[in-house]
C-alpha cells in the first residue's frame, strides 16, 4: 500500500478519502475545518493542520469547492521543493486547470485535472467515473488511486483544461434534465398522473440511465435532502458553462432561462438549503401542492 495526500473533506472528499483508506493506503488528510479532519483521523488516516503537509505527500488528491479554494489551497507557497504528483478532482473553471497546471510545471510538479462523475453514494461505493486530463506519467502514478475511487477513467487528454470543459459540460447536460423532469412531471400531474408513473415511463423506456433515474425519483418524490450537490454549486457550474462558451464564441440559448430558475430556488429559504435537484420546484410549484417537509 501507499501514501497519499487528500485535501478538501466534504461529503465528496470524505466518502473518497474513505475509499482510500479502508484499501489500506496511508492517507494524510486536511480540512479547513477541523471536525471533518478529526473525523478522518479517528477512522484511520492522518490529519494535519495545514494543506502543505498534505501536499508535501508524493502523491496527493484535492476535492476542493471552487476555483477560489483551489487557487488558495494549491498556492505555490504550500507546494514542496521535491517533485509531487496532484490530481485536482473538483469541478474548477478550464482557466483555473490551466493555471493550477502551470504552476504545478514551474516548480517541476506533475498536475492532473481529475473532475468526477457521481454523487456521494456513488464515491462511497467506488463507482466514480473519473475524467483524467494530464501528463500520461502523471495519470499512471495516480492510476492505483484512481482504481480505488472510481470504476472507470476517461483519458481526456494531455491538457488539463479538456477534463475541466467535459466535466462542466456533463454538469450542464444534468442541470437540462433535472428541468426537463420537472417540466414534463408538471405537464403530465396536471392531467392526473401521477409523478412516479410517470418518471418510471420515462426511466424505463426512452430515458433510462442514472441521471433521469436518480433525479427523476427525487423531482417525483420532491424530496431534496440529504443534499448531494447543493443549489450553489449547480449554479457555480452553469456559470462555468456559460464563460466557457464564451470563451469558445458559442452561445448556449437556454442558459439564461436556466439561470433564470436558478435565482428564483435560491431567493427561496426553504429550498437554498436543499440539493440542486429542487430547482424542479420553481417548475412545479405552479401545480399548487405543498412540498410539505421535503
Amino acid at each position: 500500500m501507499a501514501r497519499v495526500g487528500f485535501l478538501g473533506l466534504g461529503s465528496m472528499g470524505q466518502a473518497m478519502a474513505t475509499r482510500l483508506v479502508d484499501a489500506g493506503h496511508e492517507v494524510v488528510v486536511w480540512n479547513r475545518s477541523e471536525e471533518p479532519r478529526l473525523r478522518m483521523d479517528q477512522a484511520g488516516a492522518t490529519a494535519v493542520d495545514h494543506p502543505g503537509k498534505a501536499l508535501a505527500v508524493d502523491v496527493s488528491v484535492s476535492m476542493l469547492a471552487n476555483d477560489q479554494a483551489a487557487d488558495a489551497v494549491l498556492s505555490e507557497g504550500n507546494l514542496p521543493s521535491h517533485r509531487i504528483v496532484h490530481a485536482n478532482m473538483a469541478s474548477v473553471s478550464p482557466d483555473m486547470g490551466h493555471t493550477l497546471a502551470a504552476r504545478f510545471a514551474s516548480l517541476g510538479h506533475g498536475y492532473v485535472a481529475s473532475p468526477v462523475l457521481g454523487r456521494p453514494n456513488v464515491a462511497a461505493a467506488g463507482g466514480l467515473n473519473i475524467l483524467a486530463g494530464g501528463q500520461t506519467e502523471d495519470i499512471d502514478a495516480l492510476q492505483p488511486f484512481y482504481d480505488v475511487m472510481g470504476a472507470r477513467t476517461w483519458l481526456m487528454g494531455e491538457d488539463p483544461r479538456t477534463a475541466n470543459l467535459v466535466k462542466i459540460a456533463v454538469n450542464y447536460n444534468i442541470i437540462h434534465a433535472i428541468q426537463a423532469i420537472a417540466e414534463s412531471v408538471a405537464l403530465t400531474t396536471s392531467a392526473g398522473v401521477k409523478p412516479a408513473d410517470f418518471v418510471d415511463l420515462l426511466t424505463n423506456t426512452l430515458f433510462g440511465g442514472v441521471v433521469y433515474t436518480g433525479y427523476g425519483n427525487l423531482v417525483a418524490e420532491r424530496e431534496y435532502l440529504p443534499q448531494a450537490f447543493s443549489l450553489e454549486l449547480g449554479l457555480k457550474d452553469l456559470g462555468l458553462a456559460e464563460s466557457s462558451a464564451t470563451a469558445a464564441g458559442i452561445t448556449l440559448p437556454t442558459s439564461s432561462s436556466l439561470r433564470a430558475v436558478f435565482d428564483q430556488a435560491l431567493q427561496q429559504s426553504d429550498l437554498a438549503d436543499k440539493d440542486w435537484s429542487a430547482l424542479a420546484e420553481i417548475t412545479l410549484s405552479q401545480l399548487g401542492e405543498s412540498r410539505e417537509n421535503n
